[in-house]
């Protein structure tokens, strides 16, 4: 966490660098760029002016060109300096008449050029200019004027130094901002890390303490989330293994029971002994089904990859039928079926049959001396639908959100009646999910209950057909 605080900091330090350099740079290079571009075409304009007019002068003099200036009333300059064609200096308000000029634009402005330079230096602008004077098309002389500017130079120098308190200030909260900013996001992100230690821990029912609506936040909802999940799955696993193992207990128990009553009896008769040994059998086939079972689930929780092939469901429920027919028989319950053609779904025949056995077993076992279960297909353009009716016990309202749980039963006394383990409906629950399909139950009215299961027509590029 804290290469990660470091990296904020110095990221964010970097950025407000980069920020306060164009800040203090770019502003007072463009005031300077004006001054300079305001002074060249002042400057210029201005000593244009006074060649122009140094140029009628049939004989020109210092006098005569100090008159000439007064008259152009060029005083605020820093100096003005006149020199005919050979260079040689004419008026000079801060030199000698008579004498060559130091100042080199001269010569360039004698050659026809004009002359700009300025700079700014020493808190002041210093600018000068220097342009040809021209008589009857021919260069006759040159006129030189220089400038002395301080009171825009402070005003620019002020700026700078306003702009650089301000920076200053800016860059002190910025840092600190951002130092209390990275401490509270990191330490934000500490309370998620250290709450994933705890759950990673074993300790499910742990919580996070969200503020905020920010990413973070929707993070810490989803991570609360997903810990609600595993504590479920966990409350789930051990319930499961709770059920299992007392599922699996009890008819070992009652095999173990009988066997060592045989063992420990002596005078024991061959009829009490043969009925011992189908109760064994029988305990034998409970604990074969319900491990049958228990093995089919955790083919679909492992998720077992299978390739989905087009199953005809009237085919598969006549199959189940048959196997069902015996105990239909045995509980004088009647079996009624309506079985449209042409209902294909892509599955397994293998799952189907589970689905479509479980549900109508249950239908039976559960069902009323006398009463009746339905088997009814229909199918539509988008989907192919079946539903198991019966005229049974029927299902509470409180109990149909979890009648498809592992080892959930309704009627406990009855269902072990009945030899059921509370794995059925799981098994057709987990069987639909697994190939697209849905489940619901409802009433079956005036008694009853009614399961609706629904699986996407396949295209006929799917089947084949």
């Amino acid at each position: 966490m804290r290469s990660i605080r470091f990296k904020l900091i110095a990221f964010m330090t970097a950025l407000l660098l980069l920020l306060l350099l164009i800040l203090n740079t770019y502003p007072i290079s463009t005031s300077r760029d004006r001054v300079f571009e305001e002074k060249k075409n002042a400057l210029t304009s201005q000593t244009v002016v006074v060649a122009s007019s140094l140029s009628s002068l049939e004989t020109p003099t210092a006098d005569s060109i100090h008159d000439v200036l007064l008259l152009l009333d060029i005083s605020g300059y820093m100096r003005t300096v006149v020199v005919n064609s050979d260079a040689v200096v004419l008026y000079d308000d801060k030199g000698s008449p008579g004498s060559l000029t130091d100042i080199d634009s001269l010569h360039t402005a004698l050659n026809g050029n004009t002359v700009f330079r300025s700079s700014f230096e020493g808190g002041a602008f210093t600018s000068s200019c220097a342009v040809p004077m021209y008589s009857q098309g021919k260069t006759v002389g040159a006129v030189y004027l220089s400038e002395y500017d301080s009171k825009q130079a402070e005003m620019i120098l002020n700026i700078q130094s306003r702009i650089r308190a301000l920076s200053l200030i800016i860059s002190i909260a910025a840092v600190l901002s951002t130092a209390i900013f990275s401490d509270v996001l990191l330490r934000r992100i500490e309370e998620l890390v250290q709450s994933m230690r705890i759950v990673a821990s074993g300790n499910y029912g742990h919580r996070l303490s969200i503020r905020g609506q920010d990413e973070i936040s929707e993070l810490g909802h989803e991570f609360n989330i997903l810990t609600e999940r595993l504590e479920d799955t966990e409350k789930q696993r051990r319930r499961f293994v709770s059920d299992a193992s007392h599922e699996l207990k009890t008819p070992l128990a009652s095999i173990r029971l009988l066997s060592d009553s045989i063992v420990q009896s002596e005078n024991m008769d061959s009829d009490t002994i043969r009925e011992f040994v189908t109760d064994i059998g029988q305990e034998a086939e409970r604990l074969q089904r319900t491990t049958e079972k228990l093995l089919t689930l955790a083919r679909f929780d492992d998720d077992v990859q299978v390739v989905p092939v087009p199953v005809d469901v009237k085919q598969v429920a006549l199959d189940a039928l048959v196997f069902l027919r015996p105990l239909a028989s045995e509980r004088q319950v009647r079996m009624k079926t309506e079985l449209p053609d042409g209902c294909v779904v892509m599955a397994t025949v293998d799952d189907m049959f589970q689905i479509i056995f479980n549900l109508m077993e249950n239908a039976i076992k559960y069902n009323v001396e006398g009463g009746s279960v339905l088997f009814r297909m229909e199918a539509d353009e988008s989907h192919i639908r079946f539903r198991v009716e019966d005229t049974g016990i029927g299902i509470p309202e409180e109990d149909r959100l979890n009648i498809f749980a592992r080892f959930y039963r309704v009627d406990k006394a009855r269902s072990r009646e009945a030899g059921g383990s509370g794995l059925g409906l799981s098994i057709v629950h987990d069987a639909v999910q697994k190939h697209g399909g849905s489940i619901a139950v409802g009433e079956n009215k005036p008694q009853g209950s009614v399961f609706i299961v629904s699986f996407p027509r396949p295209t006929p590029e799917e089947t084949g057909i």
